[in-house]
């Protein structure tokens, strides 16, 4: 219900934006122009809560990382597939996009905000500023990537206390972010308004053009995503796992179904666990550890559509990426994308930081905002087979034993 009042504020503001530009009818213009104020509320609100909210989710997160209980060779195997094919997942997103920026018109945006952009920096500089001489400075000043930082030492620490004071900590982290998402939800009750607020002037300037280019980058995301699927996982599984694409595919239908129809990917776990170890036969330890984790951080389809959305904001505003600055992009994009917290259309909220390290205005998330159904429903299906991935793989260089679901005697026959 939600995603289609937030779509409602989308067409409302394309319609009143789209009839100011086309018959150039005063009162539309006028209509357009007096919203902005509610569209700059809406995205202050979401200034307001982005901070906490990723350091609340990261503290919690990492911190259950540390426990050495979860650590060892699952863990080590399980954290270092999410980071190593994480990385692939943006690089296809960013150059994905970067080949359908080809198609789309050149559009000047109006000026999103006063306040001055943050210069482009190095690589070297990015990794210098990571560490922040003063966290609480940092957060004032909204430098998020070098608070994530700070976050995650201090919740690494955490995980090495005694048991009593670090649950204590997690609990407290995991309170204050069930709080805060909260404030979220009541943030996106107004996001009708406020998309509506954004959305309306720009088109009332910029015309068709817009929508062009909103559709291209629907079409780049869903690429990009078949790009991943088909050359990354499914040529994993086929030799690493000795699984058919087909048969695989088949096997975790229903986590897909729930996947794609709910757009989240807790929703799917239930239907996820069953799948993953009646029909691909991976241990009850292996899939009751790592679907769960992989819900709560490993999203290869978000990872792809944040690097996609990144390179489109940046070419809608004007903001160069040079190549001394995609290291840092696609770091920025890394350590967002692992943390990604559990709220509609979430991978867009936090975005934020890696917008922030190559200076594109935070407006843009409201154009990602209302059309984000689609995309989201796409990358929650590829971040659910991503993680049911992720855990037969696991299941099979532990040396689980695995009895797949069959009509066949060898799975790998093609």
């Amino acid at each position: 219900m939600l995603n289609k009042i937030i779509t409602l504020g989308l067409v409302l503001g394309l319609i009143v934006g789209l009839g100011a530009a086309m018959t150039g009818n005063p009162l539309l213009h006028a209509i357009a122009r007096e919203s902005a104020p509610l569209g700059k509320v809406f995205i202050n609100a979401i200034k307001m809560v982005v901070i906490p909210l990723v350091v609340s989710v990261i503290f919690a997160s990492v911190a259950r990382l540390s426990d050495p209980r979860k650590l060892g060779k699952i863990g080590g195997l399980t954290l270092g597939f999410y980071w190593v094919s994480l990385i692939p997942a943006i690089v296809i997103g960013m150059g994905v996009m970067k080949l359908g920026l080809r198609f789309t018109p050149d559009i000047e945006m109006p000026p999103a905000e006063a306040t001055t952009l943050p210069k482009l920096q190095s690589i070297t500089d990015f990794l210098v500023n990571l560490v922040p001489p003063n966290p609480f400075a940092a957060a004032a000043d909204g430098a998020i990537l070098s608070l994530i930082v700070f976050t995650a030492l201090v919740a690494a620490a955490a995980g090495t206390l005694a048991r009593e004071r670090r649950e204590r900590m997690i609990t407290a982290a995991e309170d204050i972010s069930q709080a805060l998402i909260k404030v979220v939800w009541w943030i996106l009750y107004t996001a009708p308004i406020g998309i509506f607020g954004l959305v309306a002037p720009a088109t009332a300037l910029l015309g068709w053009e817009l929508l062009q280019s909103l559709g291209v980058f629907i079409a780049s995301v869903f690429v990009g995503l078949v790009i991943l699927v088909t050359f990354v996982f499914l040529p994993l599984l086929f030799f690493i796992a000795k699984i058919r694409p087909i048969q695989f595919l088949k096997s975790i239908m229903g986590a897909i179904s729930v996947a794609f129809s709910t757009t989240s990917t807790a929703a799917a776990i239930p239907i996820s666990l069953e799948e993953t170890t009646k029909n691909l036969g991976v241990s009850d330890t292996v899939a009751n550890l790592l679907i769960p984790l992989g819900a709560s951080m490993y999203r290869p389809g978000s990872a792809l559509f944040q690097g996609a959305a990144i390179v489109f904001l940046a070419d809608l505003y004007g903001v160069p990426i040079p190549i001394a600055t995609a290291g840092a992009v696609i770091l920025a994009t890394f350590l967002v994308s692992l943390t990604v917290a559990p709220v509609p259309s979430s991978s867009i909220f936090t975005m934020a930081p890696a917008l922030d390290a190559i200076g594109v205005p935070v407006a843009g998330l409201a154009f990602m905002l209302g059309i984000d159904r689609i995309p989201d429903m796409m990358r929650t299906t590829v971040n659910v087979l991503g993680q049911i991935s992720a855990a037969v793989l696991v299941n099979t260089k532990n040396e689980v034993p695995m009895k797949l679901s069959s009509d066949t005697d060898d799975p790998t026959v093609p």
